[in-house]
């Protein structure tokens, strides 16, 4: 256990599952996946993009200060998520709350414009610098919430929201702040991002009803599918009333690089991680576990042969959320952790619709979150109810 207890009293998120947490949950409860083809650069590829009614609700941010116009839509998304987060645990005026939101990738659209305005003219327009650095995401949300406390971010690629979090965690355990909001933010779906991630041969190519085979570990091609996201949590020294989770647990690993992208097979920073998050507890305490499970072959194979070590025969509840949503890169993490606690608040899994297994009949309550980044950066997070 954890010492002192942290509590998450609120979550908010902003991707193709909704804007809501009622949307979000009715978005899990149907098979259908959220996907759909976008041209890039000539040809059609499967993304997993905003509702156009949320993508009026951040054009309205943009417009809604002369300062925000000039901001990429990785910072507006964090903003929107940000605000619902603070208002969900009512943090007013008073409370002096830390931030650390992430990102893989930050400003890419931006960014991609203003290198090509480069390449074009010779030189780029004044606020090309401070618009499209890393450190944008949450000085703008500590702006926009005129918060005080310090002001964090960093990139560590797909495991940057859950690394928010457990730098939100280090700070509350340390007596150095009572209260932190951690989350992710990315807005990838940009020409040269995306093929970025064709270049790695990872990208979905399949034209069946699941594009993105998450978790199918009898699938023969890569099946990775980009989204766009942002997702928040309110993190609050002990146990809550209002809590809608309690960490129980939290572990990270990095393992020595084989490959600029892979991890062993067997992953072993997975291994690690997560028997850190169990505390010393035993894993069948554990219910469910929300996987990272990009969609591609090995990436999903890796992080079940560290299930299998970890757990041995007594595997718990395994599912995903990318098949139907997609890789939302610095925001995945902390979408899985809403998903867990969706669950946990419902108390119903959340199957894979091609990948049926069987449904444990006891009750939810403790399910934990896998998230890796290039290179072996992993993180599990143990939630409780």
């Amino acid at each position: 256990m954890l010492k002192p207890s942290v509590s998450i009293t609120a979550l908010s998120s902003f991707s193709a599952l909704g804007s809501t947490p009622d949307e979000v949950w009715d978005a899990y409860q149907k098979k259908n996946h959220l996907f759909s083809l976008k041209e890039i650069a000539g040809k059609k590829v499967w993304v997993s993009k905003l509702r156009e009614d949320q993508k009026k609700l951040v054009e309205t941010l943009r417009k809604s200060d002369g300062k925000y116009k000039a901001l990429d839509d990785s910072v507006l998304f964090a903003i929107f998520s940000a605000r619902k987060a603070v208002a969900g645990a009512g943090w007013g005026s008073g409370v002096n709350f830390g931030i650390n939101i992430g990102s893989s990738r930050g400003a890419t659209s931006l960014f991609e414009n203003f290198h090509e305005e480069f390449l074009k003219e010779g030189q780029v327009a004044t606020l090309a610098s401070p618009t499209t650095t890393l450190g944008n995401i949450s000085s703008w949300v500590a702006h926009d919430l005129k918060s005080k406390g310090p002001t964090i971010s960093h990139s560590i690629t797909c495991s940057t929201a859950l690394h928010a979090l457990l730098n939100g965690m280090a700070w509350i355990q340390s007596g150095m702040s009572d209260t932190f909001l951690v989350g992710g933010s990315e807005a990838p779906l940009t020409p040269f991002t995306i093929a970025q991630i064709q270049a790695l041969k990872i990208y979905s190519r399949l034209e069946n009803p699941y594009p993105c085979r998450a978790l199918d570990l009898e699938k023969t091609q890569n099946s990775m599918i980009l989204g766009e996201a942002a997702s928040m949590a309110c993190l609050e020294l002990g146990e809550k009333e209002n809590r809608l989770a309690k960490i129980e647990g939290i572990g990270y690993a990095t393992e020595p690089l084989t490959h600029n992208v892979s991890i062993s097979a067997n992953a072993e920073c997975f291994q690690e991680s997560m028997k850190m998050a169990l505390q010393g507890q035993s894993p069948e305490n554990v219910d469910a576990l929300v996987l990272h499970a990009p969609g591609t072959k090995k990436g999903d194979l890796s992080e079940y042969m560290a299930v299998k070590h970890v757990f041995n025969d007594k595997i718990p509840f395994l599912t995903t959320n990318k098949w139907k949503v997609g890789h939302t890169f610095g925001a995945s993490g902390m979408l899985s952790v809403e998903m867990a606690i969706l669950m946990l608040q419902h108390q119903e899994f959340i199957p894979l619709p091609f990948a049926p297994q069987k449904t444990p009949s006891d009750s939810l309550n403790k399910i934990m979150v896998n998230a890796v980044g290039f290179g072996g950066n992993a993180v599990s997070v143990l939630l409780s109810r």
